[in-house]
């Protein structure tokens, strides 16, 4: 049954957990906004088809790079509802490789560069800002100390965004469409 009625108060249940809380608690809207994130990469996944990165030290096909990040996605939510899942300091280092070997294929960053140009980029772009909110919301759970968050899931969702910006960037390059820095008019 995809519906059991017993959110129809406005709340829910975390892992573990016998106590329901409120829907629009900061719990709810951590949870949320990874699976949010989580969701929007599987429409960049199934968009890139079988198209790759071919980076200094290995090519990476991009729909198996995305639907990693969401597995992760899964632990670091399974984290944040209470179970004794947490993310690995290798997949950080990871998604370092990745980013690192996206950046040594681009021309170096001089100014923030306006969202646009290949569709592919645009949709990076737009992950790279829920990324961000999602990690803002985590970080405000751990900050208010209801849930302990490891600094791994917290290095983690940090270089997620920096990852998503290299995938613009480079589906731009990809594209041969070149960045387009801001005005400031």
């Amino acid at each position: 049954m995809l519906y059991t009625r017993k959110g129809d108060s406005g709340t829910t249940k975390t892992f573990g957990c016998d106590q329901r809380v409120s829907k629009s608690s900061s719990i709810a809207e951590a949870l949320g906004s990874l699976d949010e994130i989580n969701s929007f990469l599987g429409l960049i996944k199934v968009k890139s088809n079988n198209l790759f990165f071919n980076l200094p030290t290995a090519k990476i096909t991009i729909p198996e790079t995305i639907d990693r990040i969401q597995q992760d996605l899964f632990t670091i939510q399974a984290e944040l509802a209470g179970a004794q899942k947490t993310i690995t300091q290798n997949k950080v280092f990871w998604l370092e490789e990745i980013i690192d070997g996206i950046e040594k294929t681009l021309p170096p960053i001089k100014t923030f560069f306006v969202s646009g140009g290949a569709e592919l980029a645009t949709l990076s772009d737009i992950a790279r800002t829920i990324a961000r909110r999602a990690e803002r919301r985590v970080i405000g759970v751990a900050d208010e100390g209801k849930i302990v968050i490891s600094q791994k899931t917290l290095s983690y969702l940090n270089r997620l965004s920096s990852a998503l910006y290299a995938f613009a960037r480079g589906f731009n390059h990809m594209a041969g469409i070149e960045e387009e820095a801001p005005k400031y008019e």
